[in-house]
């Protein structure tokens, strides 16, 4: 055999063996048992005061649910009364204070995703609050 066609034998075989061993580094994808499905699973954190005292009613956030949350997310999500607290980095002062936990399941999307960032933005500018928490991953649902 050509010495050219064995060296291009000898990388084909060294290219192959590395992406062989390279495969089992990479995470399989996530699968969900039947009749599961893997959707987005968020869960946003609203904190409820407003500087330091209770200031957004239980009927000013079931508002703001119903006129921004709701409209972009129709297909359903679920409203949790919490306590929190957090470390309010700006004053260096620990604050406790009621919230509201919403779930949200979803099919993804970019669209859904955007969403997400328009409603905590809109909550922090009109309850004039310094962040919301939100926290998405992915879930095996089922209805």
């Amino acid at each position: 055999m050509p010495r050219h066609i064995r060296q291009l034998f000898s990388a084909c075989v060294a290219t192959l063996t590395i992406s062989v061993l390279m495969s089992g580094c990479a995470s399989l994808p996530p699968s969900c048992l039947l009749p599961s499905r893997m959707m987005v699973s968020v869960e946003m954190i609203f904190g409820r005061n407003i500087g330091d005292r209770p200031g957004i009613s239980e009927s000013a956030f079931a508002n703001f649910v119903a006129r921004e949350i709701t409209p972009r997310f129709p297909d359903g999500l679920t409203v949790i009364d919490g306590d929190g607290q957090w470390r309010d980095g700006v004053r260096n002062v620990d604050v406790r204070e009621r919230a509201k936990v919403v779930l949200i399941t979803f099919a993804d999307g970019a669209q859904k995703r955007a969403d997400l960032v328009a409603i905590a933005e809109s909550y922090k500018r009109q309850f004039s609050q310094q962040s919301v928490l939100t926290k998405v991953g992915n879930a095996c649902v089922s209805f």
